[in-house]
């Protein structure tokens, strides 16, 4: 009796561990080359492949790139070296040329189009009303740039009509903007760079009085002005949306100041305190400086102004060497999933300086990334000894506003 009950037990427990090891409950058992045994506790296979998802996800560091520049306005002396006469074409891509590895190399690149494309019917012109051929935009996407901030003094220069065409115009070259509409209740702009989500703003100080080409309601939606509480608000919608970085591209100060007013000053530090992370200057068509603001343990950037990008803007016109100057900036942001923050890694400043020059009895311009040139002899030998002097001056007087990091 006592032999079958032993042997019913065993049978049970047989049964048993056949059970558990197929439910994966039971160490697994190794053989060893010298023929020793080892055990390995492991988890039911299901649970195995959920926890390498989550570790290689926990683990993920991802590394995205843009680059903002400032103000690109078109004069008519630049629109008319554009014109060739024999196609009665404009073509603006050769003012790019030297630039262009810049923006293109971005992952994300951004600039103020300080003009607007009315379209056709509507008289090319510069100072004080802008209007641009539509060229100049496909000159502007062809050197590698994704979205251009339109909320600027100059984007009701052609009322209305010029907005909206203006807005047309862009996203027929495959490009965005940001500051003005054509719906009411446009959403937030989200733009995610290899897994970073950026929270895209812009805003101006103001039109040059040509509110009046719109009624109330479509001032409301078709055109961000500065208002602090909207700035609060929109930020504060784009946190809850989930973004990793807060970016602000604003035109605010003082034309032709190299120090940012006191407004900008407390503008720019109370958006950082609202949770703004980058913020992107213009307006005062010369360089202004750059610092970094902590805020609950987090880097925050703000350049006050990036000066001229491209213009006709220069010493000899407006008796100020100063509108000559630009400024590439290139800001790495680094996003750690595990811990689920991001952070500006690395900050690279590309100052520029426009090029105007005579090719025959025709002015040509060209946007000059100043390092590149005084680097190498070939570039060195395209222009003028007094031309070098110009951009080392120009790129001195922009480095020493920019903060290290």
């Amino acid at each position: 009796m006592k032999r079958k009950y032993n042997i019913f037990i065993l049978i049970l427990l047989i049964g048993s561990i056949s059970f558990l090891s197929a439910c994966k409950l039971m160490p697994n058992i190794y053989m060893g080359k010298d023929g020793t045994t080892s055990l390995e506790e492991t988890e039911p296979t299901n649970v195995d492949s959920e926890d390498s998802n989550e570790e290689i996800i926990e683990d993920k560091i991802a590394v995205g790139t843009i680059l903002a520049t400032g103000d690109m306005m078109f004069h008519m002396p630049q629109i008319r070296s554009a014109y060739d006469t024999n196609s009665k074409t404009y073509d603006f891509k050769d003012v790019f040329k030297y630039i262009k590895k810049y923006t293109d190399s971005a992952d994300l690149s951004l600039a103020n189009f300080e003009t607007v494309t009315a379209g056709e019917g509507i008289k090319y012109s510069g100072f004080p009303n802008f209007n641009s051929p539509k060229e100049t935009l496909a000159a502007i996407k062809y050197s590698g740039f994704d979205i251009l901030s339109t909320a600027n003094n100059h984007c009701l220069d052609q009322g209305k009509k010029g907005l909206i065409n203006t807005i047309d115009s862009i996203e027929e070259q495959g490009m965005k903007n940001i500051g003005t509409y054509k719906e009411p209740n446009p959403p937030i702009m989200i733009e995610e760079v290899n897994g970073i989500k950026l929270a895209l703003l812009s805003y101006t100080y103001g039109f040059n009085g040509m509110e009046y080409s719109l009624t109330e309601e479509e001032q409301k939606y078709m055109v961000d002005k500065i208002d602090e509480d909207k700035i609060k608000g929109d930020i504060r919608e784009a946190k809850d949306l989930g973004v990793d970085i807060v970016v602000v591209f604003i035109h605010w100060g003082n034309e032709y100041q190299r120090e940012p007013s006191e407004e900008q000053l407390n503008l720019g530090r109370n958006m950082v305190e609202w949770g703004a992370n980058i913020v992107f200057g213009s307006h005062p068509h010369v360089i202004q400086k750059a610092e970094i603001i902590n805020h609950d343990g987090k880097d925050n950037f703000i350049i006050y102004s990036m000066g001229n990008f491209l213009s006709n803007q220069r010493k000899e016109i407006m008796d100020n060497k100063y509108t000559e100057d630009g400024i590439m900036v290139k800001i790495q942001l680094e996003k750690d999933f595990s811990k689920g923050q991001t952070i500006i890694k690395d900050i690279d400043y590309i100052p520029t300086w426009v090029r105007r020059y005579k090719d025959g009895n025709k002015l040509k311009y060209e946007i000059i990334p100043i390092e590149d040139f005084l680097k190498d002899e070939v570039l060195q030998s395209k222009v003028e000894k007094g031309t070098m002097m110009r951009m080392k001056e120009s790129y001195n007087d922009t480095m020493e506003k920019m903060t290290e990091y």
